[in-house]
């Protein structure tokens, strides 16, 4: 089991029995990601608040539908994402990657030298723009593994697709950022890219 589960099992199982400080622990360890993960899809700081916020809310009232002892995390990311879109849909706006996620995710680099630094400001600025450029589908998949480090099975979860469409999807949507990605700029792999 991957992440907090035997933590976030106690916690779902509590806030189904009434627990409301139970969901409340489980809104804060959460909430950065549902932010993160909101804003992927509306692209809009303000638009991305309200969907997580909302998506709790959804969440906390669908807890009798929610299967015991499955992983939380995919299951309020898939939440989470029905609301970005049901947002961003309705306000007619076109969806871009965050750099927020970038930030947050290149944050523990405090030791870097200044050109390497430079180099990493670069290539985060080029990679945003490149994903931009990529289809909605793609850069979800993606920010699901090179953002939010999600393992194969939960994106599948998130996603609501067999393990093998996510296998393909992500790496039809590397490829195309590979491809995309200036001559001069090459992409790691993402750390785990073959775990599950």
């Amino acid at each position: 089991m991957e992440g907090r589960p035997l933590d976030d099992i106690a916690l779902v199982e509590r806030a189904r029995n009434g627990d409301v400080n139970a969901y409340e622990a489980l809104v804060q360890h959460y909430q950065e990601l549902a932010f993160r993960v909101a804003y992927q899809v509306t692209g809009n700081a303000a638009d991305a608040e309200d969907a997580a916020q909302e998506a709790f809310v959804n969440a906390y009232y669908a807890l009798g539908r929610f299967r015991p002892g499955a992983p939380f995390r995919p299951w309020l990311c898939r939440i989470v994402v029905n609301e970005a879109r049901n947002r961003r849909t309705s306000a007619q706006r076109r969806t871009v990657l965050a750099e927020r996620a970038l930030v947050a995710q290149s944050s523990g680099d405090s030791a870097q030298s200044p050109e390497a630094a430079a180099e990493a400001d670069a290539f985060r600025s080029t990679l945003v723009a490149t994903l931009r450029t990529l289809r909605q589908d793609d850069r979800l998949i993606l920010a699901y593994r090179l953002f939010f480090d999600l393992s194969e099975a939960e994106m599948a979860q998130a996603l609501s697709v067999p393990r093998g469409t996510v296998k393909s999807r992500l790496s039809r949507a590397l490829a195309r950022l590979r491809e995309a990605l200036p001559a001069d700029i090459r992409m790691p792999s993402p750390a785990g890219e073959h775990d599950g």
